[in-house]
């Protein structure tokens, strides 16, 4: 009988090993991760979802010269790409969003090459952690006052008769003072480099001090000249802070208005400038419209430079 048995224990499958303790502690895991993201799930929904929702949902109401009405339409969405389909000649839309564009393409360009510049400076130049901080907080000094204040602070340098004017005829190089250095668009370029240059600075030196320096020497080693190293090594290895700070500077300057209305002298157009009239008429519909639109194009611009950059890959 002992022998018939145990063939049949042989052959028996193994049996399984109990795996209830392992799916709990899964579970209480998961349940600890969710747990601890959810403050900032909630901050994020309170702040951030549910007043996009409210612009949604705003955008899409009627309105009129003395009251706003919950009732659906999208004839605000209609007046903003209002006489677009005409060919011939950019409507107010199309002719607005390109002047920003063009104040964004130029302060990207300009923070760009300073922010890499200095970045590049501090990272590879400076030896020391401590002269580092220094550096950072000598950037960070201008945000301890109001973007409006440091904006000002170029009217006597800029103005007509300004300290760059007044330098100049001094100096005998111009006659008269020169028109455009306020309330121009070399005015709106300048007030927004000089703004949006340290969200630029901050992330492309993130990205340099990861850099393995021995991948700088073996460049060297291997015969390349300095540009060469830079071109070849830096700038790929540096790519995460470059699509981090231009996702910075394009998303400020794309709804900014204050810059815009400050140093253009209220006389230069731009979106975040019209969605900033519309709400000072009361047109809520309308601004929120606006703000719609605004929104896609800012995230079109977004994904596409993520396209670029796989930002989850490099990072």
């Amino acid at each position: 009988m002992t022998d018939a048995v145990l063939p049949a224990i042989a052959d028996a499958p193994p049996v399984a090993a109990p795996t209830t303790s392992l799916t709990a502690k899964t579970r209480r895991r998961q349940a600890l991760a969710y747990l601890q993201a959810a403050p900032m799930a909630l901050v994020f929904l309170v702040f951030f979802v549910v007043p996009l929702g409210l612009t949604l949902i705003v955008s899409f109401w009627e309105y009129n010269e003395y009251e706003i009405i919950p009732s659906f339409t999208v004839q605000n969405y209609i007046d903003v790409f209002e006489g677009c389909l005409n060919t011939a000649d950019a409507c107010t839309t199309v002719r607005t969003y390109l002047s920003t564009l063009k104040f964004c393409a130029l302060t990207w360009a300009f923070t760009l090459v300073i922010g890499f510049t200095v970045a590049y400076f501090v990272a590879f130049h400076v030896r020391s952690r401590t002269m580092q901080m220094a550096l950072f907080l000598v950037c960070t000094i201008p945000f301890w006052t109001s973007n409006v204040i440091r904006m000002i602070s170029w009217i006597p340098l800029l103005g007509r008769n300004g300290l760059v004017n007044d330098t100049l005829m001094g100096m005998g190089l111009i006659k008269s003072p020169i028109e455009g250095l306020l309330y121009s668009d070399f005015s709106v370029v300048l007030a927004f480099v000089h703004l949006n240059t340290v969200f630029m600075i901050v992330p492309i030196f993130n990205s340099m001090a990861r850099i393995d320096r021995a991948l700088i020497e073996a460049a060297y080693d291997s015969g390349a000249t300095g540009w060469q190293t830079l071109w070849n090594v830096v700038v790929p290895l540096a790519k995460p802070g470059i699509a981090i700070g231009s996702i910075f500077v394009i998303t400020l300057v794309m709804g900014d208005f204050v810059t815009v209305g400050v140093m253009g002298g209220q006389q230069i157009a731009s979106v975040g400038k019209v969605i900033q009239v519309q709400m000072s008429a009361l047109q809520l519909p309308a601004a929120a419209a606006n703000a719609v639109v605004l929104l896609g194009a800012v995230m079109l611009m977004i994904v596409a430079m993520t396209r670029l950059i796989d930002l989850r890959k490099e990072l």
